[in-house]
């Protein structure tokens, strides 16, 4: 048996070696999907444009500004000299807010009056605008501590807060978005490679008509569709090595966790998505059917439903069910607990269990299929 196993797997590296526009497709499209996906889909917010209506004029709403721009989330766009011009600098997009001081802005911080500033916040994009806001609130609140703190000062008093409260962040620490995602996109790559690649070698098969050649021959499916695998599960792992270097050195991604079991973890993952590609190229009679429907039971579920993207908690209670269709859910969690955190495998087993009913499931069913139509 592992002599017939052998010799597909050598039949389909053959194969592989001839089509060089699949190997292009399987080496240099993840990559370049990395790069593109990695540097557009990015959640934080920065240089952020704001414009000034500013009617009090003094030292105090300067330095209001300053603190603002003094960092690169907020970027001052113009100042404004009318109320009027507020609604068009919005209507147009030309400030996702506009900062408006009150003509007795500084006289009531100065009187020991409560001082107001309004903060309009462009709110189409919900998600940017409820960010636009907290950073609002927060430099409102630090820029009142210090001034709080300068008066008590100058009357030989001391502020004291009841409440200190420090924020630290683990795992990642400086709150950077693309680290947070990058484990999502590896999920996706190479789950789209896997399923449309293996898909395609076996219905090539079927359309060249040596199906029925292997029909007739000793092999058994399990045989066929294991030494089918085998290649594809080597250039899948050497396909994951290059990812990682390449999001380390271009998206300073790390890798705090054990690399074996990163290996290991993958290599299940892997064989999840396989199968669910010879699951898919046994119900495809044609190559254009079998892409078609393997880009559609890869591509769309991990980016919609898997929590690369959008927040599975987030979800209505069906969806939520849902999401269990695809394994990149269960690897993308796998991969963000190696990677970020650095925990072992006593925090993600149950998501190994499922990789592995996963690709049972899907195994069991391309065998069953493929004697089916081997009998027919």
């Amino acid at each position: 048996m592992l002599t017939r196993i052998l010799a597909i797997a050598r039949k389909e590296i053959r194969q592989i070696k001839r089509d060089k526009r699949m190997l292009y497709v399987l080496f240099v499209f993840p990559f370049i999907l990395l790069v593109i996906f990695g540097y557009a889909i990015n959640f934080d917010v920065h240089h952020i444009k704001m414009f000034v209506y500013d009617q009090n004029k003094t030292i105090d709403s300067r330095e209001f500004v300053n603190r603002l721009t003094s960092s690169n989330y907020f970027d001052v766009e113009g100042y404004l000299s009318a109320e009027k011009e507020i609604r068009g600098v919005l209507d147009r997009g030309e400030a996702q807010v506009v900062l408006v001081f009150p003509r007795d802005f500084s006289k009531d911080i100065h009187a020991g009056r409560n001082a107001q500033v309004q903060i309009l916040v462009e709110g189409v994009n919900a998600n940017t605008a409820s960010i636009v806001s907290n950073y609002m609130t927060l430099a409102t609140a630090t820029f009142s501590q210090n001034i709080t703190t300068k008066i008590l000062a100058q009357k030989g008093g001391k502020s004291k807060l009841p409440l200190d409260v420090e924020a630290r962040f683990w795992f990642n620490a400086d709150l950077n978005s693309t680290r947070y995602l990058i484990p999502g996109l590896i999920s996706m790559i190479l789950i789209i490679t896997a399923v449309v690649s293996i898909s395609l070698s076996l219905v090539r098969e079927k359309e060249r008509g040596t199906i029925e050649q292997i029909n007739v021959s000793p092999l058994s499916s399990m045989e066929l569709l294991v030494g089918k695998t085998i290649p594809y599960t080597v250039i899948s792992l050497a396909i994951s090595a290059i990812i990682l270097v390449a999001g380390y050195f271009l998206f300073g991604m790390p890798v705090k966790g054990n690399i074996i079991l990163l290996f290991l973890s993958t290599l299940v993952f892997l064989f999840a998505a396989l199968d669910m590609g010879i699951f898919v190229s046994a119900i495809s009679d044609s190559q254009q059917v079998a892409f078609q429907i393997s880009t559609m039971v890869s591509l769309l579920p991990t980016f919609i439903l898997s929590g690369f993207v959008f927040p599975i908690e987030s979800m209505p209670p069906v969806i939520q069910i849902l999401t269990n269709i695809t394994p990149a859910k269960f690897f993308i969690i796998i991969l963000r607990d190696i990677l970020l955190k650095g925990v072992g495998l006593s925090a993600f087993w149950p998501q190994i269990i499922y990789l592995l009913i996963f690709a049972a499931f899907f195994l069991g069913l391309a065998i069953i299929i493929n004697k089916k139509t081997a009998t027919a």
